[in-house]
């Protein structure tokens, strides 16, 4: 997979990029990563990529061109452009795996108080990764980047990615280690016992419970 980033602020990147999975990944070439400054498409001679919003208003507005530019530098036949935005859809796992499948994804970060409206004529989709507002779009272009990698093959084991939240519309079970009892607090019986047929049993009803008490609209 190949995914290019356009924002004005590459360094935001710089330890996403070199820590954890995420490096990993990059260094085992499942994924190819490119950081791009899309300021180094303005035509105009102080590099300026924002302006004064028409119908007055506070704040800057991305302006159109370099943006569009840099977009349509990296576009090929079979490109996916995402635009982070807080009117987009709402980001949930089940897009992570679509996007997962895809063979180049373009992620648009914004700034500043927004972008021209004609920017969004040029992507093919707008994400939200929540109902809230950020100084800009480079955070949830690290958190949708981080959420489609860990499912590309060979990124983590397989089994991991199929049995955690999400997955089935229920929430992850409940995971134990050693030591066996800490302050009081033990690890239940069953997962001691060796039956597996049984844990999976008690893992899937501890889901339901969880997913009830906790996020109760996704069982909706």
């Amino acid at each position: 997979m190949k995914i290019d980033i356009l924002t004005l602020f590459p360094n935001m990147f710089e330890g996403f990029l070199n820590e954890s999975i995420i490096h990993r990944a990059i260094e085992k070439g499942a994924v190819e990563i490119n950081i791009i400054n899309f300021r180094d498409f303005s035509k105009l001679n102080n590099h300026q990529v924002d302006d004064t919003p028409y119908g007055g208003g506070g704040g800057m507005v991305l302006r159109p061109e370099p943006l569009i530019d840099a977009i349509d530098s990296v576009r090929k036949e079979n490109t996916k452009v995402l635009l982070m935005c807080p009117q987009g859809i709402p980001y949930k796992q089940k897009k992570a795996r679509v996007l997962s499948k895809e063979s180049h994804i373009v992620l648009v970060c914004g700034h500043y108080e927004g972008f021209d409206e004609r920017i969004r004529s040029f992507v093919d989709e707008e994400i939200s990764i929540g109902d809230y507002v950020l100084t800009g779009g480079e955070l949830p272009a690290q958190v949708i980047c981080d959420s489609i990698i860990r499912l590309l093959p060979g990124v983590i084991k397989e089994k991991s990615s199929e049995q955690e939240s999400f997955t089935n519309n229920l929430l992850d079970y409940p995971t134990y280690t050693k030591p066996q009892e800490y302050r009081g607090l033990k690890v239940p019986d069953i997962l001691l016992s060796g039956d597996h047929a049984k844990i999976d049993a008690w893992r899937t009803l501890e889901q339901e419970k969880k997913t009830k008490e906790k996020r109760n609209d996704l069982l909706n």
